[in-house]
Formats: C-alpha cells, sequence, structure tokens
C-alpha cells in the first residue's frame, strides 16, 4: 500500500514546453492590470481624495489582476496543465450571435427587443425552452429593467417602438 496521496500528478519529464495559451492568459490579465493603472492615473483629484478617492478600486482591482497574472504564468511555466474539456460550438455560437444581434439591434429596435433577444440567445444555449417562449419572456424582463431604470432612476437607455409607448 502507497503513503502517497491518490491525486498527485506525475512528475514532468525534463524539458517539457510552458502551456502557451495559459501563458496567453496571463499576459491578457497583465495587459488588462497595466490599463487599469494607467486609467488610474489619469485621475486628476486634489488633496485627501487623492488618497483614498476614486482612483483607489482601479488600483486595487488592477493589483488583484497582477497577481492573478504572475500566479498563472508561473502554473503555465511549471507545465502540467489540468485536462481540457473540448469546447462545444453551438452553445459559444448562441451567445455571440445574442450579443451580435443585441449590439445591432440596440439603438433601432430598442433596449427591451434588443436584450430579450441575447435573454432568449442565452437561454437556448443553456438548453431550456423553445425560442417562441424565451424571446417574449426576455422581452418583458428587459422591459421591466427598463421601465426601472429610465423611470424610476432616470436613466436614459436605448428607446425602441415598445419603450415609446410609455415615453
Amino acid at each position: 500500500m502507497s503513503t502517497a496521496p491518490e491525486h498527485t500528478a506525475p512528475k514532468q519529464p525534463e524539458g517539457r514546453r510552458p502551456d502557451w495559451p495559459v501563458l496567453g492568459i496571463a499576459a491578457a490579465l497583465a495587459v488588462a492590470a497595466a490599463v487599469l493603472f494607467w486609467d488610474a492615473s489619469l485621475l486628476n483629484v486634489k488633496g485627501f481624495a487623492a488618497r483614498f478617492g476614486p482612483a483607489i478600486f482601479p488600483r486595487l482591482i488592477g493589483g488583484l489582476l497582477l497577481i492573478m497574472a504572475a500566479w498563472t504564468a508561473v502554473a503555465a511555466w511549471r507545465g502540467d496543465p489540468p485536462a481540457r474539456e473540448k469546447d462545444n460550438l453551438p452553445p459559444i455560437i448562441w451567445i455571440i450571435g445574442g450579443l451580435a444581434a443585441q449590439m445591432l439591434l440596440l439603438n433601432t429596435a430598442g433596449f427591451s427587443i434588443a436584450t430579450g433577444l441575447l435573454f432568449a440567445a442565452t437561454v437556448r444555449a443553456f438548453g431550456r425552452g423553445p425560442l417562441w417562449q424565451t424571446i417574449p419572456i426576455g422581452v418583458v424582463f428587459a422591459f421591466v429593467v427598463w421601465f426601472i431604470f429610465s423611470k424610476g432612476l432616470d436613466l436614459t437607455l436605448p428607446v425602441g417602438p415598445l419603450e415609446k409607448l410609455l415615453s
């Protein structure tokens, strides 16, 4: 009987190459952190607010992203990546299609219809409900959100034919 735990990874062969996709993720995290630090440096705040003002959260999040980037890079250089699942393309295509439809229709069809289509495409990607049922449900939910934001909070969201009924 062995005293080693059952879930230990086998030792890496010498000269194993780093996990390049994971290094790409680490680089993307580092770039996001750099953008946050740069954006926070552009905030022109004087006095006490300069120390604990609006720049503190972008710097904090940038620092956390930088830590995650370093941690991810170290894991990539060590090799031994976990087994990756194969991508299931149809759900990805449904979600990307829903996002594209929302972006294209937002200014013409309005917030409720465009976001309702995004909702229906996302629900379809998760394999739930037929489109004839999820599109109206998504439009109603999005209309409620539009109503709360535009009427209750007095914020401006794109208006389409459905929203013009209450404007």
